[in-house]
C-alpha cells in the first residue's frame, strides 16, 4: 500500500491573525541526581583566601631646584677659588720683589747695594744676547767684541730670555688679555728686557670679573707681527734655548771653562752668590707654573686634531709653549671684525726676513741696564 503524502507550499506573507500566537511549552529537563560538592582541601588549611601581594614601585620626581642650586654651588667655589688665587699672586709679586730687589737675605747684593761686579756681568751678558756677537765673531765679524764670560752663565741668561720672547704670541692670543687695562706691548717688553715681575700682576689680573660693558680692544703693531709670526716665534725662541743648553755645556771649549763637572760646580756657586742668577732661577719656576696655566686656558685657539697634544705638552717647561706656537688655528691669528692693515703685514714680513732686527732693540735696551 502507497501513502502519498503532499505538502502545502508556505505563505510568503503572513495575515494578520485576530488571535495571538499561544506561547511554546517551556522545555522539559529530567530532574538530574543532586551532586555533592567536592571536598576543599585548601579552605581546611587556609579559612581564607590568600592575598596577592604587590610590587609597588615609589618614585619621586626630582626637584626642579637641584641642578640649579649644583650650579650655583660651582659658581660660589670657583669664585672663591678665583680669589684665593688672584690673592696668592698678588702676595708673590709682593714677596718677589722685597725678596729679590730690596731684603739683603738672598744670594748677592740688593738693587741698593749692587756691586761693580754685577753690573759688568748684566752689561756682559746684555752684550751676548741670543748669541750674536759670538757668532759674528766665529764668522769673522767684528764690529764689537763679545765678551768671555763663563758659558753656564750666558747659557742660563740666554735660556730664560729665549723663554720669555715666546711668551709674547701666547700674551696676545689670551682670551682674557682685555681684562688687562694696560699695554701688553708695554707689559711684554718689560718682561723680556728688565724682569719678570711684571708678570706676575698679568696673571693676578686676568682673574678679574669680566666687564660686560668692555670692548675688545685691537691689537697693536707688535700683537700682528707676534701672532702672524708666531710659528716663527717659536722656531727661533726654541732653538735659542736648545741653544742655551748646549752652549752651556760645550761652549767655548778653548777657553779652558772645565767639562761638565767643572761647569755643574760653577753653576751651582753661580746660583748662590749672584742675585741675577738667583732671579732667574725663580723666574724658571714661574714660568712652569704660567705656561701651563695659560695655555689650559687658551686650549680653543689651537688647531683641533692637536689639542689633546698640546695639553700634555703644556706641562714640559719650553716644550709646550712651542707646540702651542706651532699649533695655532689660523683665523685665531686675526680676532673679531680685525683686519690686519697692509703696514702691519709689511712689518711683520720684514721683521721675519731680517732676524737682526728683531735683536737690535733689545740689544740696546739690554747694553743700558
Amino acid at each position: 500500500m502507497i501513502v502519498a503524502t503532499t505538502s502545502s507550499l508556505p505563505f510568503l506573507y503572513s495575515f494578520p491573525s485576530p488571535k495571538p500566537y499561544a506561547p511554546k511549552p517551556s522545555l522539559h529537563l529530567p530532574n538530574l541526581p543532586s551532586l555533592k560538592p567536592l571536598p576543599n582541601t585548601f579552605a581546611s588549611t587556609h579559612p581564607f583566601p590568600p592575598k596577592l601581594s604587590t610590587l609597588s614601585c615609589h618614585v619621586s620626581r626630582r626637584k626642579p631646584t637641584a641642578l640649579a642650586t649644583s650650579s650655583s654651588d660651582e659658581e660660589a667655589s670657583g669664585d672663591t677659588l678665583r680669589k684665593v688665587l688672584r690673592t696668592a699672586l698678588w702676595v708673590a709679586e709682593g714677596v718677589y720683589i722685597l725678596w729679590l730687589f730690596l731684603l739683603p737675605y738672598a744670594p748677592g747684593d740688593p738693587v741698593w747695594a749692587i756691586s761693580s761686579d754685577t753690573i759688568n756681568s748684566v752689561v756682559g751678558l746684555s752684550l751676548n744676547f741670543f748669541f750674536i756677537l759670538p757668532f759674528m765673531n766665529f764668522v769673522g765679524i767684528h764690529l764689537i767684541e763679545a765678551p768671555v764670560l763663563h758659558p753656564m752663565s750666558e747659557g742660563l741668561f740666554n735660556f730664560v730670555i729665549g723663554w720669555t720672547f715666546m711668551f709674547a704670541p701666547l700674551l696676545f692670543t689670551d682670551r682674557k688679555r682685555d681684562r688687562f687695562k694696560g699695554s701688553l706691548d708695554v707689559l711684554w717688553g718689560m718682561q723680556m728686557f728688565l724682569t719678570n715681575t711684571f708678570l706676575i700682576p698679568y696673571m693676578a689680573i686676568r682673574l678679574n670679573d669680566a666687564d660686560d660693558e668692555s670692548v675688545p680692544s685691537k691689537r697693536s703693531q707688535l700683537g700682528y707681527v707676534m701672532t702672524n709670526g708666531a710659528s716663527v716665534v717659536g722656531l727661533i725662541g726654541g732653538g735659542v734655548c736648545l741653544l742655551s743648553l748646549l752652549w752651556a755645556l760645550f761652549g767655548r771649549a778653548d777657553a779652558n771653562f772645565g767639562g761638565i763637572t767643572e761647569r755643574w760646580e760653577f753653576l751651582v756657586s753661580y746660583l748662590g752668590s749672584e742675585r741675577l742668577a738667583y732671579a732667574f732661577i725663580w723666574d724658571i719656576c714661574l714660568y712652569i707654573i704660567f705656561q701651563a696655566w695659560l695655555i689650559g686656558d687658551n686650549l680653543q685657539n689651537i688647531q683641533e686634531s692637536k689639542v689633546a697634544l698640546v695639553k700634555y705638552l703644556s706641562y714640559i717647561p719650553v716644550v709646550g709653549l712651542i707646540a702651542y706656537l706651532l699649533c695655532l688655528e689660523p683665523e685665531e691669528l686675526v680676532v673679531g671684525n680685525e683686519e690686519p692693515h697692509s703696514e702691519n703685514l709689511a712689518a711683520s714680513s720684514s721683521l721675519f726676513l731680517h732676524p737682526i732686527r728683531v735683536f737690535a732693540v733689545p740689544l740696546s735696551l739690554r747694553f743700558f741696564l
